[in-house]
C-alpha cells in the first residue's frame, strides 16, 4: 500500500521503537529462562569475576528469585513490542487498536498510582513501611541468603542506615533470631571499612554498636527517601519515558486511522 510522507514515517517509527523493545524483552526473557533452567552455569561463571560483591549474588536461592523477575519483565515487553511491530508491519488496524489500547491502560495506571501517592503521601508512607517490614521478616544470615537480604545488606552498607526505622525491626525475621548468635545488629548497620565485602570498621560493632561504630538507630526508610528527593535524574527520566509512552499511542492510533482512509479509498 502507498502511503503519504508522514504515513510512512510513523508506520517506521513505530516499528523502529517496537523492534528495539522486542529485541530487549527477547533478551531479558532468555537470560531469565537460562537462570530458571540452569542457575549453576551462572555461579561457575560469576565466580571467574574476581569481585567480593559480585560473590554476595551468586547464591542460588538469590538467582532463583531474580530469574522469576527477569521472565516476567521480558515476556511483557516480548507481548507489547510484538503487537506493534507486528501491527505496524502487517498494517492491521486490529493489532494496533490493541497495542494502544495496552498502552493507554497502562499509562492510565500509571497516571492514578501517582495521583493517589501524591494525595494519599501518609498512607503511602505508612503501606510502603508495611511492605518493607514483610520483606526484612524473612532477612536471614549465613551462605544461603535469599534475593531479600542481599537487598538489605547492600541497602544499608551503601547508605549508612539499619533496617526501616532502627535495628528493632530485624527482631521480625525468625531466621535473624535463630542464627545472630551474641550479634545485636547485622555487619551491614555498622560503619564499615570495606563495603563490598560488608567488613565493619569495629570488629565489636555487631554485638555492641553504638552511635560511633554504627548506624543502628538510623532507619533506611528516612534515608531512601531523602536520597530519592535528590535525585533530579530520575525525575528527567521519568519524564522521557511518558514522552515516548504518549508518542508511542499517538502514532498507533493514527496509524489506524490512517490504514482506515487508505482502505476507504481502495474501495
Amino acid at each position: 500500500m502507498v502511503f503519504d510522507c508522514g504515513v510512512w514515517c510513523a508506520k517506521y517509527l513505530l516499528c523502529i521503537f517496537n523492534f528495539i523493545f522486542f529485541l530487549l524483552g527477547t533478551i531479558i526473557f532468555g537470560v531469565g529462562l537460562w537462570l530458571a533452567v540452569d542457575k549453576h552455569s551462572l555461579i561457575a561463571l560469576l565466580k571467574l569475576v574476581e569481585s567480593e560483591r559480585i560473590e554476595q549474588f551468586t547464591q542460588p536461592q538469590a538467582i532463583e528469585q531474580l530469574a522469576y523477575v527477569l521472565l516476567v519483565i521480558g515476556a511483557v515487553m516480548f507481548f507489547m513490542s510484538f503487537l506493534g511491530y507486528l501491527g505496524a508491519m502487517r498494517e492491521s488496524r486490529c493489532l494496533l487498536s490493541t497495542y494502544g489500547t495496552f498502552l493507554i491502560l497502562l499509562l492510565i495506571a500509571e497516571i492514578v498510582a501517582g495521583g493517589l501517592g501524591a494525595f494519599f503521601k501518609d498512607k503511602v508512607r505508612a503501606e510502603s513501611k508495611n511492605f518493607l517490614q514483610t520483606t526484612i521478616t524473612s532477612y536471614s544470615l549465613g551462605e544461603n541468603v535469599d534475593a531479600t537480604s542481599l537487598m538489605w545488606n547492600q541497602l544499608m552498607g551503601n547508605f549508612g542506615c539499619c533496617g526501616i526505622n532502627d535495628y528493632h525491626d530485624f527482631d521480625a525475621s525468625p531466621a535473624w533470631v535463630n542464627g545472630k548468635g551474641n550479634r545485636t545488629i547485622p555487619d551491614a548497620c555498622c560503619i564499615l571499612k570495606d563495603v563490598a565485602k560488608l567488613v565493619p570498621r569495629d570488629e565489636d560493632c555487631a554485638t555492641n554498636p553504638s552511635d560511633s561504630n554504627s548506624f543502628y538507630k538510623k532507619g533506611c526508610y528516612e534515608v531512601f527517601t531523602e536520597w530519592l528527593i535528590r535525585q533530579r535524574e530520575l525525575v528527567i527520566v521519568a519524564i522521557a519515558v511518558g514522552i515516548v509512552h504518549l508518542v508511542l499511542i499517538i502514532l498507533a492510533f493514527a496509524l489506524c486511522k490512517a490504514f482506515a482512509k487508505y482502505n476507504d479509498m481502495r474501495l
